[in-house]
C-alpha cells in the first residue's frame, strides 16, 4: 500500500539547512499496523508530515520517493493531495486539543471533513457525523454532537479526533502519539477502537509513538528511529528480545516493566548502587475525610469524597486513578493550592486545612510542602531563564540575593544534574529532561519535608524517563523525602513506591503495600487498571 524509499527531509534555519529525516526506507502492507518508535527528536512526526505533504514553510523533501497505491505523492499537485487527505490518507495528531477549532461544535467539525470529500450532503451531514461519533464509542452522541472540545475530557477529545480521521473510510491511517497523556484505561480503549476499526475496515496504519510498550502490544512490526534514520526494523517478539541495535538496546532497557529495578532502566555504565533510605512509622501528613465540592450547572459536584490517608515521613506514596477520579484536586489541596470544602489535614501534626490557600502563601510551612508539575515546559515561565526560575522561591520566601543566591542555585543544578552551562538558557532552548531537571530543583530548592509529583515524567522519552525516575530516587535518600507520587503508570509507580493508593470517582476503593496491590488487588476497579497496562515481551538476551 505504501512505498518509501530514501526519503529525506530538512529545515532551513538562520545557521543553514539541518537534516531531519535522511534516506529512510520502508513499506508498510494493506492490514498492516507498522510501529514507529523512537526518542523526540528522532524524525518521527517529520516522517509522517512528508508522507502527507503538511511541512511548514521552512521544510523541504529534499530526496526519495513516496508512493502510495501507484501514486507519486512527492510528485502530486496540490488539489490532488487536498483530494487525498482525508479521502484516503488521515491522521490522529498527537494533541487533540491543538488539533480541534475550540470555537467550533465537534459534530460540525467532523461535518466539514465529510463535505469537503463529497461524503456527506447538507441534508445528512449530521446524521453522519452523529453515526462517526457513535462509532468511535462516545455516548450520547448526539448530545456530544453540540459539545465544543473544552467541554470534552481528553478521552473524549481523541476519540472525536479519531472520528474526524475516520470519516471518510481512508485506506492509510497515521496515528502520531494518539495516547499521550491519556490514563491506562482509556489509552487501552483508543488503541483498542483503532486497532478494531483498521481490521473490519480493511486500513493500514502507522502508529508513531515512543513508549515500546504500546507498540509491541498493537503493531505488527517495529521500525525504530534515531537521527532520522531507522536503525532497526523487526517484529516486536524480536526488538525486545534480541536487539541488534545499542540504541534499541537502550529503548527496550529503560522501558519500564514488572520484575525490574529503578537501576536496571539505565544503561549498564550508570548503574551506581542505589542509596538507602529509611521509611519512619510516624506521619508526616495525615489527611482525615478530606472533601472537595464544585458548584457545577446542574447542583453541586463533589470531586473528592471523604478520602483519608497518610504518607509516614521518608515514604514514597503512589497515587493512581483515571482522569476525573480526584487526584489532581487532591494533590492541588495538599499543597494549598486551593481550598478544601471540609477534613482535615495533619502536617506534622498540626492542621494546615484551615489555612486558606491565599494565606498560606505566607505560613512558615510553605516551604516544606512544594510541587512538581505534569508539564514541565508550561510550568516554566517562557520569560525567565532556568537560574531565574530556581531562585524565584528562594528569593520570594527565602529571601536569598547576592552571592548565596547564586551559590545555591549552582548546588541545586549540581544536586539534580543539569549542567551549570545551561543555567542562562530559556525554556525552549532546553530539552523535555532538561527541563524537568530545573522542576525538581524548583521544587527542592526550599529544602521541604513533602513533594507532591504529579505526573512529573508523564511526556519525556522513556530513557529520559529513566534517568528522572533515578534521580527522584536519589534525591529522596540524600534528602530525606517523602513523596506522593501522582500517575497512571503502574510500571513506574511499582518501580518508585512503597505504598499505592487507588481512587475512583473520588473515593479510595483501595490501598496498601504496592507489591501487594499490584499482584493481589481486592478490587474490580485495580484489576481494571493492572489489566489495561502495556505488557512489553520479555526483557531482552544477550545480542549474538
Amino acid at each position: 500500500m505504501l512505498n518509501v524509499r530514501d526519503l529525506a527531509v530538512s529545515f532551513q534555519t538562520r545557521r543553514g539547512p539541518v537534516s531531519a529525516v535522511r534516506g529512510i526506507s520502508f513499506d508498510l502492507a494493506k492490514g498492516e499496523i507498522l510501529g514507529i518508535v523512537g526518542e523526540s527528536g528522532s524524525g518521527k512526526s517529520v516522517t509522517s508530515y512528508a508522507l502527507m505533504r503538511i511541512l511548514d514553510a521552512g521544510g523541504t523533501i529534499t530526496a526519495g520517493d513516496v508512493t502510495y497505491s501507484g501514486i507519486d505523492l512527492r510528485r502530486a499537485t496540490e488539489r490532488d493531495m487536498r483530494d487525498i487527505r482525508g479521502r484516503e490518507i488521515s491522521m490522529i495528531f498527537q494533541n487533540p486539543r491543538a488539533a480541534l477549532n475550540p470555537i467550533r461544535k465537534v459534530g460540525h467539525q467532523i461535518e466539514d471533513v465529510m463535505r469537503q470529500h463529497a461524503r456527506a450532503t447538507r441534508q445528512d451531514a449530521r446524521a453522519k457525523a452523529i453515526a462517526a461519533l457513535q462509532a468511535v464509542r462516545i455516548k450520547d452522541a448526539e448530545a456530544r454532537y453540540d459539545a465544543y472540545p473544552f467541554e470534552l475530557s481528553g478521552g473524549m477529545c481523541q476519540r472525536v479526533v479519531c472520528a474526524i480521521a475516520l470519516a471518510c473510510d481512508p485506506k492509510l491511517l497515521i496515528a502520531d502519539e494518539p495516547t499521550t497523556g491519556l490514563d491506562i484505561t482509556t489509552q487501552k480503549a483508543v488503541m483498542d477502537l483503532v486497532r478494531e476499526l483498521i481490521r473490519d475496515r480493511g486500513m493500514s496504519s502507522l502508529l508513531i509513538t515512543h513508549d515500546l510498550g504500546l507498540a509491541a502490544q498493537y503493531c505488527d512490526r517495529i521500525m525504530v528511529m534515531k537521527d532520522g534514520q531507522i536503525v532497526e526494523q523487526g517484529d516486536p517478539v524480536q526488538i525486545f528480545s534480541a536487539p541488534h541495535h545499542a540504541y534499541t538496546r537502550k529503548l527496550v532497557d529503560a522501558t519500564p516493566r514488572e520484575g525490574e529495578t529503578i537501576r536496571s532502566l539505565l544503561p549498564p555504565e550508570d548503574r551506581t548502587p542505589t542509596l538507602p533510605h529509611k521509611v519512619h512509622n510516624r506521619p508526616l501528613l495525615d489527611v482525615q475525610n478530606l472533601v472537595k465540592t464544585y458548584q457545577g450547572k446542574s447542583g453541586p459536584v463533589q470531586a473528592v469524597r471523604g478520602i483519608s490517608f497518610r504518607v509516614n515521613e521518608g515514604q514514597s506514596v503512589g497515587l493512581v486513578g483515571e482522569s476525573g477520579c480526584g487526584k489532581s484536586t487532591t494533590s492541588e489541596i495538599l499543597v494549598r493550592l486551593m481550598d478544601a470544602t471540609s477534613g482535615t489535614i495533619l502536617f506534622d501534626g498540626q492542621d494546615i486545612a484551615g489555612i486558606p490557600a491565599q494565606r498560606f502563601v505566607r505560613d512558615p510551612r510553605r516551604a516544606d510542602i512544594q510541587m512538581v508539575f505534569q508539564d514541565a515546559t508550561d510550568s516554566l515561565n517562557p520569560r525567565h531563564s532556568a537560574r531565574h526560575c530556581i531562585a524565584e522561591p528562594l528569593q520570594r520566601l527565602a529571601r536569598m540575593t547576592g552571592a548565596r543566591l547564586s551559590a545555591r542555585v549552582e548546588d541545586l543544578a549540581t544536586l539534580v544534574g543539569l549542567p551549570l552551562t545551561l543555567l542562562d538558557r530559556f525554556p525552549h532552548q532546553l530539552s523535555g529532561g532538561q527541563k524537568a531537571r530545573v522542576g525538581i530543583a524548583r521544587a527542592v530548592a526550599l529544602e521541604p519535608r513533602f513533594l507532591i509529583l504529579d505526573e512529573p515524567t508523564a511526556a519525556l522519552d522513556v530513557s529520559i524517563q529513566a534517568v528522572v525516575l533515578n534521580l527522584l530516587v536519589d534525591l529522596r535518600a540524600k534528602l530525606g523525602l517523602s513523596y506522593l507520587f501522582v500517575s497512571h503508570d503502574l510500571h513506574v509507580v511499582r518501580l518508585l513506591c512503597d505504598h499505592v493508593i487507588v481512587m475512583k470517582d473520588g473515593q479510595i476503593v483501595e490501598e496498601g503495600p504496592t507489591e501487594q496491590v499490584m499482584r493481589q488487588p481486592r478490587d474490580p476497579y485495580t484489576r481494571t487498571l493492572l489489566a489495561a497496562a502495556p505488557k512489553p515481551p520479555a526483557r531482552r538476551v544477550a545480542a549474538e
